[in-house]
């Protein structure tokens, strides 16, 4: 019987690994499939990624591409995503370390499921990380006051720094970008995530992007933090996309020049994760390494 039951199974190489570590910083979990030739439905995707709740923040499901090297589909565990960051860095770094072919590339090209084809640059041999294009930036009209906003983190309206604007930009995901003046108080905002997630559904907003330009370490630019709650989880401690549309924000208010830099991110429960961006022309990368938790095989019926 066990015999039957395997030979009816599909089986696809499984990985788990974490984006943006750095140092003691554990990362962001994401895990991956190598589908090969066979692309699963939204429902299967749809499946596997709510078995994973609680465990990464994303699944990636990675399939042949008429058109790329790879291509990506990404689903958390309440829906699609239109695009994830550091499950594009956990995957394309993992593969591209394993993959003698791939790793020999000075970049590659993606097809992603619903932001087009992007590039990849190969930077493992001398950066440890690879980065990756981030889709071009649309700006967004904001529908919600700063009061409201500052209600449904739970800060005073005050808090929401005055000097600079809120912002409402598409990089790959719908990200509400607000100032926080102070670090201390960045660092230790946890909102309610139902209600973080009502507010998000209410006014097509994906995630939400709070940051400072106080840091703790010298080396970054700037504090970020990434609350998901549309994703089924309150905070994404790295993040790709939400800090690719923070660095077209600084671009366009000139908090930053476009050199190669980092941010640092996450709340003062953890270890900050950092994430490297850098501008290239007209375009926004984003990047980092990664760590391999996970190596083995995916069996579905």
């Amino acid at each position: 019987m066990r015999q039957e039951m395997l030979l009816i199974m599909k089986k696809f190489t499984y990985r788990k690994v974490d984006a943006f570590t750095s140092g003691k910083s554990r990362g962001n979990p994401a895990a991956y499939l190598l589908t090969g030739p066979l692309q699963l439905t939204e429902n299967e995707m749809l499946a596997i990624a709510q078995e994973h709740k609680g465990f990464v923040s994303e699944v990636v499901f990675c399939s042949n591409s008429d058109l790329a090297d790879l291509k990506l589909t990404y689903f958390s565990s309440e829906c699609e995503v239109d695009f994830c960051g550091h499950g594009t860095v956990a995957t394309v770094y993992d593969i591209m370390r394993s993959n003698d072919k791939l790793r020999s590339k000075s970049e590659i090209t993606i097809e992603t499921n619903k932001k087009g084809l992007l590039t990849v640059y190969n930077r493992i041999n001398t950066d440890d990380a690879v980065y990756i294009t981030a889709p071009q930036a649309q700006w967004l009209q904001i529908t919600v006051s700063r009061d409201a906003i500052a209600d449904v983190l739970g800060l005073a309206p005050e808090a929401i720094c005055s000097d600079l604007p809120l912002a409402f930009i598409d990089a790959g995901l719908r990200t509400l970008i607000v100032p926080v003046a102070e670090f201390d108080t960045e660092v230790s905002v946890y909102p309610e995530l139902e209600r973080v997630k009502e507010f998000c559904l209410g006014h097509g907003i994906d995630i939400i992007l709070i940051f400072c330009m106080q840091t703790s370490s010298p080396d970054c630019c700037a504090h970020t933090r990434v609350l998901a709650a549309k994703f089924g989880y309150l905070e994404a401690p790295a993040t790709g996309s939400g800090n690719s549309a923070f660095a077209y924000y600084m671009l366009r208010y000139k908090l930053w020049d476009g050199t190669p830099t980092k941010v640092e991110q996450g709340g003062d429960n953890i270890v900050f994760n950092a994430v490297r961006l850098m501008k290239n022309g007209d375009k926004v990368l984003f990047g980092g390494s990664a760590t391999l938790r996970i190596a083995g095989q995916y069996f579905m019926s």
